[in-house]
């Protein structure tokens, strides 16, 4: 119930400016192949993506990939990608009261400082795309956006702490999916979204493999839409 609710609660609403359209890359949880294998599609199109990391997931497996370590979290944010935030723990903003979720925030943004002390977390993602009608506002405190997993192409009067995302996952969608989506954003002026987690030959079913992203940069580039991080888009609308 929170959730729906919060979909339609705009703590933060911000009319886009007539603008062209631009399109992020974003990853969760952010596995190692997110960090090599992602990010280096990413540059190789001329583009940056967003990171939204947890500490405590930090260089430890799970069951379907490993996480990126220390080291390539510094290659990643000295090389221009951003470096955003989750919760520290991985928990569902749904399940935090506000204190707890003050202490997620605090601790994970100490995580990443002590790795290094440039990075500067100004931007949060739901873990599990669940949002809190009741964290909104604690969250539009403490950061410029927070980004959900509702699909769909963000437009006129957008809500920056709930941002659309649309899944960059082979699971969920094919190549004619993905240009469907540049279509509406070229349409629309708007700001394409999309998330997912490793990328990989055989992804888990959470993530996409190396064609499916190729595929979405280069429908960025026949239609000359700028991949930018999600800080860069939104430096770009004003917001």
């Amino acid at each position: 119930m929170s959730n729906r609710l919060a979909r339609h609660f705009r703590a933060a609403p911000h009319r886009l400016p007539a603008h062209a359209p631009m399109v992020s890359f974003t990853f969760d949880d952010a596995p190692d192949s997110a960090a090599g294998e992602g990010a280096e599609l990413l540059e190789q199109h001329g583009g940056r993506g967003t990171f939204y990391l947890a500490g405590s997931l930090i260089d430890r497996p799970s069951d379907h990939w490993r996480g990126l370590s220390n080291d390539a979290i510094v290659r990643l944010h000295r090389t221009g990608h951003e470096i955003a935030c989750h919760t520290f723990s991985h928990q569902s903003s749904a399940r935090l009261d506000e204190a707890a979720m003050a202490r997620e925030i605090e601790r994970n943004r100490s995580h990443f400082h002590a790795i290094d002390s440039s990075i500067v977390l100004e931007n949060f993602a739901y873990p599990y795309g669940i949002a809190s009608v009741w964290r909104k506002p604690q969250l539009a405190k403490a950061f410029r956006s927070a980004r959900g997993i509702l699909p769909g192409v963000n437009r006129d009067v957008i809500d920056l702490q709930f941002l659309r995302a649309s899944p960059l996952v082979n699971y969920e969608i094919d190549t004619a999916g993905v240009d469907r989506y540049f279509d509406d954003a070229v349409a629309s002026g708007g700001w394409l979204i999309f998330y997912g987690h490793d990328v990989a030959d055989a992804p888990s079913p959470y993530g996409c493999t190396p064609h499916l992203m190729r595929h979405a940069l280069e429908a960025a580039q026949r239609r000359s839409m700028p991949i930018v991080t999600v800080a860069e888009a939104l430096r770009r609308i004003g917001a």
